[in-house]
């Protein structure tokens, strides 16, 4: 990798997580904009049609995203 335009591993750990979601959330936007920017393979694309027939299929299978975030949230939390 080429040198960075500045030294990011002075910063602190938060500060670079900060750096990596703000980097992540630009890329976002900008696919938000111009969605050939992250292109998907075609498989990719596959699996992604198949989920979403699998889905309408059968709508029971979903799981709401309140319920995915207590249960992250809950992992989280748990003694190791």
């Amino acid at each position: 990798m080429a040198n960075p335009a500045f030294d990011y591993r002075g910063l602190g750990v938060a500060d670079r997580l900060q750096l990596v979601g703000d980097i992540w959330d630009s890329i976002a936007e900008e696919a938000n904009v111009s969605p050939d920017v992250l292109p998907l393979t075609d498989e990719q694309k596959a699996e992604l049609d198949r989920r979403v027939a699998e889905y309408d299929a059968d709508p029971s299978i979903g799981v709401p995203m309140d319920e995915v975030l207590d249960r992250i949230e809950a992992k989280l939390r748990r003694p190791k």
